[in-house]
């Protein structure tokens, strides 16, 4: 029997009594798993619903209010529910069912919202940006670099519930790691928080690598012989994609820190260690990035006196021509003005004289200006 048939008719009820009345609605709907990239939406947030006991999948049997009293019931295993992007009508009967605080279904709705980790009563809320490399044949001024999106999670004794928004970040191929590892799987919701921080991070340092690709290509165009003429554009580029990045990185420090170090009663002591894990890996991504922001400016820098120096290579270039250009303007100049009393004004080889002696003086200042590197 589909559990996560009877969802999208859950989420439009505002009350526990009345998502009873789902039952009948099982075998209408077959479950969709999105989580899967292969698969594509079929207008419905549901992704998955899946129960979980010592750490083993359970085959669903009944509707999702069934499910979770069976689970609360016996006080045995948990419910892992997943959605994508829902509305308010969506998520409100499943706020309801699990008690869920609303400022932060309101959180998890509206997303948008910066990486932390919040406690409500029983329930422990936590917000992660995901990132994704995006693919191009090459860097631009407008070329897309990183793309984010969040999860959101919520975590208590018998369920877990994440809320992903964005078109990346799918936890299918995660979710199907975890059920080849029960004995993890086994320690609880805690455990799931867990793979989702690491994977999440783990994107972090997919994204740094292939960003400082970016960054080497950019950095040998700029030093190349024309790396004066390079377009500044793509630097620019890089460090507002890199910014987008820091966004979703640095803010995560301290809800690590916090699910690794202070005492959560939705969290496992014995996956306490794993988040310290998954915070030096967080520790690693925020050093690349800042390193990265430290070489950007380096780089522009760099282009910008390169620039500069290309610049005063033509302003010496076309100062020595015009100093060439100036002997003949000169001695024309003079011999031009209308004096009848001139030396060698009626001179027979005067003409021959005059270009001579013009040709001698500006090739003597473009040797001159060849020998000091002006031309």
């Amino acid at each position: 029997m589909s559990m996560a048939g009877n969802l999208r008719k859950v989420t439009s009820l505002g009350r526990v009594g009345g998502l009873r009345k789902v039952a009948r609605l099982a075998r209408q709907r077959p479950r969709v798993d999105l989580s899967h990239p292969a698969r594509s939406p079929l207008g419905s947030s549901v992704v998955n619903c899946v129960t979980y006991r010592d750490g083993v999948r359970v085959t669903a049997r009944g509707d999702l209010v069934e499910t979770v009293e069976r689970v609360r019931k016996h006080r045995e295993g948990f419910v892992w529910l997943g959605l994508h992007e829902p509305t308010d009508a969506e998520f409100a009967g499943i706020a309801e069912l699990f008690d869920l605080h609303p400022l932060a279904v309101e959180d998890a709705v509206e997303a948008h919202q910066r990486p932390k980790v919040e406690r409500y009563g029983e329930t422990l809320f936590a917000v992660f940006k995901t990132v994704c490399y995006v693919e191009h044949e090459q860097l631009t001024a407008t070329s897309e670099v990183v793309n984010t999106g969040e999860i959101m999670v919520f975590v208590g004794h018998d369920f877990v519930v994440t809320v992903r928004h964005g078109r990346h970040g799918s936890l299918g191929p995660l979710r199907e790691e975890l059920e080849s590892s029960p004995e993890q799987l086994a320690k609880g919701p805690s455990a799931v928080l867990h793979a989702i921080a690491d994977h999440v991070v783990d994107d972090y340092l997919s994204v740094t690598d292939a960003v400082q690709l970016d960054i080497d290509q950019v950095e040998t165009d700029v030093f190349a012989e024309t790396g004066a003429r390079a377009d500044p554009g793509r630097i620019y580029q890089l460090k507002r994609e890199l910014l987008e990045l820091k966004r979703a990185v640095v803010p995560l420090s301290r809800p690590l820190e916090d699910l690794a170090t202070r005492p959560l009663r939705a969290v496992d002591p014995e996956i306490q260690a794993y988040f310290r894990d998954v915070a030096d890996h967080l520790l690693r991504a925020k050093e690349q990035i800042a390193a990265f922001d430290e070489l950007l400016n380096s780089i522009l820098q760099a282009h910008l006196a390169q620039v500069t120096v290309a610049q005063n290579e033509d302003m010496r270039k076309i100062t020595a021509w015009a100093a060439i250009i100036a002997v003949p303007t000169m001695v024309c100049g003079v011999y031009g003005m209308n004096f009848d009393h001139m030396p060698e004004l009626h001179w027979r080889y005067g003409y021959g004289m005059v270009l001579a002696v013009i040709s001698v003086a500006c090739l003597a200042l473009y040797r001159t200006f060849r020998r000091t590197g002006w031309l």
